[in-house]
C-alpha cells in the first residue's frame, strides 16, 4: 500500500498540524538546487511507496546469504567495466590526437585523410562496430582476438573520431601568438605542440574529455553482447537464474549511477586543480 495516501488522506490533517507547515517553510526560500533535490526525493519516495509488495528485493538483500552472493556477483563485473573503459579511452585519446593533427595541416590531402576517417568512423553504430570487430576482424586479418580486446578496439576506434574533433577544436582555439612566440625561441613543430599548444588546449578541452570518459563507461555495457563479463553481462546472467529483472536491473542502474557520479566528481576536481595551477 502506498505510504503517501496514508499521510495525507484528509486536508484537515494538514491544517491541524501548523508545526509541520512551519517545518516546510524553509524549503520555499531554499536555493533552486536544494528545492530541485527535495522534489526529486519526494518523487522517488512517491514512486517507491506505490510499488507492489510483490517486489522480490530478497534477491539482492545483503542480510541473506543468497542476496549477498548475488550482490557480490553483480559487483564482480565492476573491474572489467572500469578496465575496459579506461583502456579504451586512453587508446582513443592517443589515436584521436594523431588523427586531429593532419586536420590542422594546410595540405589538402592530409585534411582529406582526417575528414575521411572522422566521417566514416562516426557513421558506424558502435554496437555494429563491436560485432564486426569480434566476428569479422579475425576472418579478415586471420588473427585470434579475445572478447576484451575486441571491446577495447571497437570502443577506442569509435571514440577516436570524436576525440579527434575535440582536439582539433581545442588546438584551433589557441591564439596564433602562442605559435609565433614558440617559433621566436626556435622551437620546432613537435616541441611547440608538446610544450606550448597542447598544455593549453588540454585545459580547455578537459570537460569534453571527461564527458567522453562518462560516455565510454556507459557504452561499455554494449560489449556484453559478445560475452564480456562486465556489469551488464553479470546482471543479464543473474536475471536468467533468478527471474527478477526489475530488482536486478535496478541495482545495475544504481551501479552505473554511482560509478559515473564518482568519475564526474573526479573530473570536476581535476578541472579546479588545473585552473588553480594556471593562476
Amino acid at each position: 500500500m502506498s505510504i503517501l495516501p496514508q499521510l495525507f488522506t484528509k486536508p484537515t490533517q494538514i491544517a491541524a498540524a501548523p508545526h509541520l507547515m512551519r517545518g516546510l517553510r524553509p524549503f520555499a526560500k531554499a536555493p533552486h538546487q536544494v528545492r530541485g533535490r527535495t522534489l526529486l526525493l519526494i518523487a522517488l519516495l512517491a514512486t517507491l511507496s506505490g510499488c507492489s509488495a510483490d517486489w522480490g528485493w530478497y534477491v539482492v538483500d545483503p542480510s541473506t546469504k543468497s542476496g549477498w552472493l548475488n550482490l557480490k556477483f553483480l559487483l564482480s563485473g565492476l573491474y572489467y567495466t572500469i578496465l575496459l573503459s579506461v583502456t579504451a579511452i586512453l587508446i582513443s585519446i592517443v589515436v584521436g590526437l594523431l588523427i586531429a593533427l593532419p586536420g590542422l595541416s594546410k595540405n589538402p590531402v592530409l585534411r582529406g585523410i582526417n575528414r575521411f576517417y572522422v566521417e566514416i568512423v562516426r557513421a558506424v553504430p558502435i554496437l555494429v562496430l563491436i560485432l564486426w570487430v569480434y566476428y569479422g576482424l579475425p576472418q579478415v586479418a586471420d588473427i585470434s582476438i579475445s572478447v576484451f580486446w575486441a571491446g577495447v578496439i571497437a570502443l577506442a576506434l569509435s571514440d577516436s573520431a570524436f576525440e579527434a574533433e575535440i582536439f582539433r577544436a581545442g588546438i584551433q582555439s589557441i591564439d596564433k601568438g602562442q605559435y609565433e612566440a614558440a617559433h621566436s625561441v626556435s622551437l620546432n613543430y613537435a616541441d611547440t605542440m608538446r610544450f606550448v599548444i597542447l598544455p593549453q588546449a588540454i585545459r580547455r578541452i578537459l570537460p569534453a574529455l571527461g564527458n567522453q570518459l562518462v560516455y565510454m563507461l556507459k557504452m561499455s555495457s554494449l560489449v556484453s553482447v559478445i560475452g564480456m563479463q562486465e556489469l551488464t553481462r553479470k546482471a543479464n546472467e543473474l536475471v536468467v537464474t533468478e527471474y527478477r529483472p526489475l530488482e536486478i536491473y535496478t541495482i545495475l542502474v544504481l551501479e552505473y549511477l554511482v560509478l559515473i557520479l564518482i568519475v564526474s566528481a573526479g573530473v570536476r576536481w581535476l578541472e579546479r586543480r588545473m585552473r588553480t595551477d594556471e593562476r
